[in-house]
């Protein structure tokens, strides 16, 4: 098996852009920097990441029959957005558990941004005290067994689509995707940087990354920026994930514990919560380049980048391509923190 024996459902615009950080990369002083931009991937409800897992799990929901998508992540979920929009476009119902992830105590948290476009979308959306934990939650297994009791047929999608089976598969092709960019433009990426916490992008990565080794292509790094805060877990949760998908995909050898880096040091002592460094990366991002953040996610890899670059721990030949996996509307629910 490889990537292209899977069948995939288009719902991105093709490859996600991909340009250089000029104005950032001179500030730097050090590695070259790049970006591609899963925030701008797709048509529906602004992309995102999650959109290209999506891809892959859409046709076992069609083959199933399913009628309900349902699925869970915090108030501000960019995923559950995204499955909402995919439950939209596909003419399907959508039940999401959207539970209290982040202590932030803004008053309009659970009103704006990501969960406000869900509920334009329609889907049905029902809030949860419980707090942040990126494994498989009881509150999501009451909600598929809730949709079954009411008669429809529920279609399970766990937090970031991370735990379901085909979840990195989508990143896996995106390495893919990757190199045919690199050979158009002339350019090789020796160090990718990503935001982890529930892990089936960063792990998709590592395994695509591999298995184009593996065929001849040339080595490169893949690190992890974990944003969780509950690093032991990521870091077993990206592994365990990264080897299943590299089976998958036929990759033929172990992925080696060297392969998988997730990195500490970005992701304060809070999920979802952004600390100064964060909040720093988001304002010399939008200064430099007038490409936004958010503060969750791509706030804190972006955070990790700036201190690896000018620490030189990425080296001042690299090459250095940023993975934007999107999440801007929760800026919505942080408008204090940028007074």
């Amino acid at each position: 098996m490889s990537i292209h024996d899977f069948e995939r459902y288009p719902l991105t615009f093709g490859p996600s852009p991909v340009h250089p950080l000029d104005r950032l990369t001179r500030h730097l002083g050090g590695a070259q920097v790049w970006a591609k931009r899963e925030d701008c991937n797709s048509g529906l409800a602004f992309g995102g990441n999650k959109v290209r897992k999506l891809e892959y799990i859409v046709p076992d929901v069609l083959a199933q029959g399913a009628d309900t998508l349902v699925s869970i992540g915090g108030v501000q979920s960019n995923h559950t957005r995204q499955v909402a929009a995919v439950a939209a476009r596909l003419g399907l119902r959508c039940r999401l558990v959207q539970e209290r992830w982040v202590e932030w105590d803004d008053p309009v948290n659970d009103k704006v941004g990501n969960i406000l476009l869900s509920r334009i979308m329609g889907a049905d959306v029902h809030l949860d005290p419980a707090g942040f934990d990126i494994g498989i939650r009881s509150s999501w297994e009451d909600a598929l067994r809730e949709v079954e009791e009411a008669g429809g047929k529920p279609y399970g999608i766990p937090a970031g689509a991370s735990e379901h089976h085909l979840g990195g598969l989508g990143f896996a092709g995106w390495a893919y995707e990757v190199a045919a960019q690199e050979e158009q433009l002339g350019v090789f990426f020796d160090t990718i940087v990503v935001c982890t916490v529930t892990g089936s992008t960063h792990a998709g990565m590592v395994a695509g990354f591999a298995a184009l080794e593996e065929a001849g292509g040339r080595q490169r790094r893949v690190l992890g920026i974990d944003a969780s805060a509950t690093l032991d877990k990521t870091r077993d949760q990206v592994a365990r994930i990264a080897r299943h998908t590299a089976g998958l995909i036929g990759l033929g050898r172990d992925l080696s514990d060297g392969e998988i880096a997730v990195l500490e040091g970005w992701a304060g002592d809070l999920y979802g919560v952004p600390v100064e460094s964060t909040v720093d990366a988001i304002r010399l991002s939008g200064r430099l380049e007038g490409m936004i953040l958010d503060p969750v996610y791509e706030g804190k890899s972006m955070a990790g980048l700036l201190d690896l670059v000018t620490s030189r721990e990425i080296e001042p030949g690299s090459t250095v391509l940023y993975a934007h996996l999107g999440g801007q509307p929760a800026l919505n629910a942080y408008s204090a923190v940028f007074d």
